[in-house]
């Protein structure tokens, strides 16, 4: 995988300026000051330094990369990154005008941010900043040298420009869905009895690096336990096993879950199973641009509320993209914190979501089923589709 690809030309925003500039407008933002991993990514055209993939700390400070944006005037834009970054931008230039690779931790990026700022004659503008992203000495510095300047909260503008996904982006996605799908049914085909949990996630992070992804993350359950943690549990015949998977390509998320069974499921495991797929198979039925989220999510849980599994069953659904939960946002605190401010206004073609539904069965365990949708004008894509039944063990 290479995550520092990216789709851009030097001069030449690789995203939509006029609908970043609108929602600039909107928010009263003059100026904006990206330091997020997924932001930055994006408004550089999918570019992320290798170096600091995993770790941001470094010496006594951290990786801080700076995206420098004015409204309306993308030939004053500029990107601040670290020193070892000039090599990068050597053989694929960045497409800011200005790029200033000469950091190593985050007073000296927000230095030459101030600086670049001056220059372009915004030290007292209102500069849209992420505070979730942006490190206390950072901006105190910003503060202490950008005398008159307001800081206003840019996330919601950003969150609102990555919503709607670009082909490249869809393909992005699609890919990384496959992959990972692929990757859990060789895992599932390769365990057996006796195989523990953490065998089973260290031949899914095998999976997924040969198939050219990024592992991130495996939730894994046997049998009837509950307890998605890496243990030394080992699976036996007749029990279920639950695998819930992350993993990106060039940056984009794979999230998806499958189920397998050692030894042929029998009519129970049939059944509730089936209970998941109905409420999965309403929901998508209700997908389409135009219409609002909060009608999937009624019609899904009505269907629940008619399962003989619903007292221990539940359904979320959630926008994903560069980062597992982001715009669109459909439920509110549900399991994850945040507010779901976009259930009531219509899906956009081009917006990613998850659809999940997890049934913690007191007896016979941990059985979920969680898929990927595109949404289109006529309905939705599946990404990464395989897989959605009973996937047996190794014998």
């Amino acid at each position: 995988m290479n995550i520092n690809a990216r789709d851009a030309r030097a001069g030449e925003p690789p995203f939509n300026a006029a609908k970043l500039d609108r929602l600039m407008e909107q928010a009263g933002i003059d100026v904006l000051l990206a330091t997020s991993k997924h932001n930055t990514q994006y408004l550089l055209g999918g570019y992320k330094f290798i170096f600091f993939a995993a770790m941001d700390a470094i010496g006594h400070s951290r990786y801080l990369p700076i995206v420098v944006y004015e409204k309306g005037s993308p030939d004053h834009a500029a990107y601040v990154g670290n020193r070892m970054e000039g090599g990068e931008h050597q053989n694929n230039p960045f497409w800011t005008p200005a790029v200033h690779t000469a950091t190593w931790g985050t007073l000296d990026a927000a230095e030459l941010a101030v600086e670049h700022l001056t220059k372009i004659g915004k030290a007292s503008a209102r500069i849209g900043i992420e505070p979730a992203f942006l490190p206390a000495d950072a901006r105190d510095f910003l503060a202490s040298r950008l005398e008159g300047a307001r800081f206003m909260d840019a996330t919601h503008a950003l969150e609102r420009l990555r919503a709607i996904k670009r082909p490249e982006e869809l393909q992005k996605l699609k890919l990384a869905s496959e992959l990972i799908t692929d990757s859990m049914l060789a895992t599932i085909a390769a365990a057996r009895e006796g195989s523990t949990k953490i065998e089973i996630i260290e031949r899914l992070r095998r999976e997924e690096t040969n198939r050219g992804l990024h592992f991130e993350y495996c939730l894994l359950t046997l049998g009837a336990s509950h307890n998605r943690a890496a243990s030394l549990q080992a699976w036996e015949k007749g029990e279920v096993l639950s695998i819930d998977s992350g993993g990106n390509h060039c940056g984009y998320i794979g999230d998806l879950c499958r189920m397998g069974v050692l030894g042929d499921p029998d009519a129970e495991l049939e059944d509730l199973l089936a209970e998941v797929e109905s409420i999965q198979q309403t929901a998508f039925a209700k997908i389409k641009a135009g219409a609002a989220a909060s009608e999937m999510i009624a019609a899904a849980e009505e269907v629940l509320q008619s399962s003989p599994s619903a007292a221990f069953t539940d359904f979320f659904c959630h926008g994903m993209g560069l980062i597992s939960h982001e715009a669109p946002f459909l439920m509110t605190n549900h399991p994850v914190a945040y507010e779901g401010k976009d259930a009531d206004q219509p899906l956009e073609a081009g917006m990613v979501i998850s659809v999940e539904t997890t049934m913690l069965h007191p007896k016979r365990g941990f059985i979920k089923l969680e898929d990927t949708l595109a949404v289109t004008n006529g309905g939705y894509e599946m990404f990464g589709n395989s897989g959605r039944g009973w996937n047996l063990g190794a014998a």
